[in-house]
């Protein structure tokens, strides 16, 4: 059984995370089936506008700590950084909807998102230091451009949790709406996007991101290095421990 779920509407695909039992927790499998979703999505004319969401109280909480160290990353091939490169460098615009948990990767893939919408139940974190872990998904990079040095500092340092009121503030989400409005308020807005000629959005989303595209791909690599070497140290596995016993 697949846990992402593929949905084709006109000229709208949906990506849906679909293992609520485990708060939508992902497995190295999750990820190689959202990364060739993307790239499907990519390729296919009559796919405009991609709109990744979750379930109701739940967007992901993170990697699947069990499925991560049986399955740890192992290089730039591994089907995490797969995902992150296919989010990074998708062509068409990508939407979010977000209600419930969005905890490491559930924060940072948002940054490669064109637009957010949550909920005020949205939870947002990107806790790798309690891990002893670092910044991933180009996070160290996307982070202070958006939020600025001050917020990217306590948030990435702490890796404290923080609302969708403060996401929004720091403009790393565009709406927050009720929860029984949260996927129509996505879908609205990506009927609205894909409504419009789709070579000029392309056109429109290439600019936008060109001037940190470069930045953001040497950015993910340079991450993923000291994330690696940061995986392997006594540090992590005692924090891995103690998590795990919890």
């Amino acid at each position: 059984m697949s846990h992402v779920v593929v949905e084709s509407q006109p000229h709208i695909r949906v990506i849906r995370i679909a293992r609520p039992e485990k708060k939508n927790a992902l497995t190295a499998a999750m990820y190689a089936d959202m990364a060739a979703a993307l790239t499907a999505a990519a390729d296919d004319t009559a796919a405009r506008v991609v709109v990744i969401t979750g379930a109701p109280g739940m967007f992901t909480a993170g990697n699947d700590l069990f499925d991560f160290l049986q399955h740890p990353p192992t290089g730039e091939d591994s089907a995490v950084f797969a995902f992150l490169r296919a989010i990074a460098t998708c062509p068409k615009p990508v939407i979010a909807a977000v209600d419930g948990v969005a905890i490491g990767i559930g924060t940072t893939l948002l940054l490669h998102c064109d637009l957010v919408v949550a909920t005020p139940n949205a939870k947002f974190a990107m806790p790798f230091t309690k891990l002893a872990l670092t910044a991933e998904g180009g996070s160290s990079l996307l982070v202070p451009l958006t939020a600025g040095y001050q917020r990217a500092s306590e948030w990435l340092l702490t890796g404290d949790t923080f609302g969708a009121e403060a996401a929004l503030a720091a403009g790393m989400i565009n709406r927050v709406v009720a929860p029984e409005a949260l996927e129509a308020t996505a879908m609205e807005l990506a009927a609205t996007i894909a409504s419009r000629p789709p070579e000029a959005v392309q056109a429109t989303k290439r600019l936008l991101r060109q001037a940190t595209r470069g930045d953001v791909m040497a950015t993910i690599v340079r991450e993923a290095g000291v994330f690696l070497e940061r995986l392997a140290s006594d540090e992590a596995r005692a924090a891995f421990t103690a998590f795990l016993n919890k």
